[in-house]
């Protein structure tokens, strides 16, 4: 194992007796949710919130971008508030990923991957961590990842593409794993321009995940991408192909001779930004929410009329993925976005976590099916 060479653990510690009176920012009386959901702030403390990861203790992990630090959020468990923001480490390279497995947070800098031992035994202060893989590619374009540990036990890596459109070769534009102590790294599938989210479908072992669909083609094309992928060595089309049925106009005729794409399970709409997703796992949703996928939509930035910043769920049925539908909106006000969600989590208590990196919030969002908790649409 090598130690961490540069990293500046603080120990910072934010109490929250209060945080009724930070919402400043947050408008969440103008969030539309079906009758009967209810959501509510969970802490406004965490500036750039994008990733999150929970521990069996119930301690929220957050990762951020551009801010370069780690957040821990404690509360009491099946809370709808949050007591204390713990600021883990400062100075990371785009500390996107975080993920828990048997004591230890791992976090996915650009280039490499660190794990924090025992970290609960002492939030406020630390042991430094270690760098259990150091060998992922350096750029920054597309190079901030999503983590998580699959039902294998293998740590799930992305490497996007360090373009908007190119053909980049290994390891980029793929979904890489490697064994919890860093070892034996594999291409576990390719072809995948930049995924932020992705989630094992519970009866099935089934990795599904969403991509993001490259720039300067229209407003309309190609759309962002909901895929499945049940074995290694699948290839999803980039930068050949993207969506159902869009062929690249500068890579299209450079698809290799026999590859085989697979097309994406649902096209979930251009330039809405899919990043986090996960299977709804818990019981306090109505049942038809049971074993749908749920994922934030961050938001164009390039397209002439604004579209995503919302959350919407999928049913599946066996192999397919019919349509969605919106579940949550109201970020997006006319041309104006006061948040952006990024990523999603399912509590024990089956509420759902949502992170957004614009408003620095992590959001609960309840059910309880009561005409006084309806929000109305």
């Amino acid at each position: 194992m090598k130690s961490l060479r540069i990293v500046l653990l603080t120990g910072w510690l934010v109490v929250l007796p209060n945080i009724a009176g930070c919402r400043a920012e947050v408008k969440l009386g103008l969030i539309e949710l079906p009758p009967g959901f209810t959501i509510d702030l969970y802490t406004d403390h965490l500036p750039g919130a994008r990733s999150l990861a929970l521990s069996p203790a119930g301690v929220l992990y957050v990762g951020t971008r551009d801010e370069g630090v780690v957040y821990a959020v404690t509360g009491r468990a099946g809370g709808d508030k949050a007591e204390r923001v713990i600021t883990l480490a400062r100075g990371l390279n785009m500390p996107n990923g975080v993920a828990w497995r048997d004591g230890a947070l791992y976090v996915a800098e650009v280039s490499r991957i660190l794990k924090f031992a025992g970290i609960e035994k002492n939030l406020e202060k630390p042991a430094s961590p270690q760098v259990i893989y150091d060998r992922l590619p350096r750029e920054t374009h597309h190079g901030w990842k999503f983590i998580r540990f699959g039902p294998d036990g293998l740590l799930y890596v992305p490497v996007g593409a360090p373009c908007n459109i190119c053909e980049p070769g290994d390891p980029y534009a793929a979904i890489l794993r490697l064994r919890p102590d860093g070892g034996g790294p594999e291409i576990f599938a390719r072809g995948i321009r930049n995924t932020v989210g992705f989630d094992w479908q519970p009866s099935t072992g089934v990795l599904w995940f969403t991509d993001n669909g490259r720039d300067w083609l229209g407003d309309d094309q190609p759309s962002d991408e909901l895929n499945r992928a049940p074995k290694a060595g699948m290839h999803f089309g980039y930068p050949y192909r993207h969506a159902h049925g869009v062929i690249d106009p500068d890579y299209g005729d450079k698809l290799p001779p026999g590859l085989v794409v697979t097309p994406p399970a649902l096209d979930l709409g251009a330039h809405v930004a899919a990043l986090g997703m996960r299977f709804y796992t818990g019981k306090m949703f109505p049942a038809k929410y049971r074993g749908r996928i749920f994922i934030a939509e961050h938001g164009s930035w390039n397209r002439s009329s604004k579209v995503g910043y919302r959350l919407v769920s999928i049913a599946i049925e066996g192999e397919k993925a019919p349509g969605q539908e919106v579940f949550a909106q109201g970020w997006l006000q006319g041309e104006s976005a006061w948040g952006r969600p990024v990523d999603l989590l399912v509590r024990p208590d089956g509420s759902l976590l949502v992170s957004d990196d614009r408003a620095g919030a992590v959001y609960r969002i309840s059910y309880q099916n009561s005409p006084s908790t309806q929000t109305p649409r």
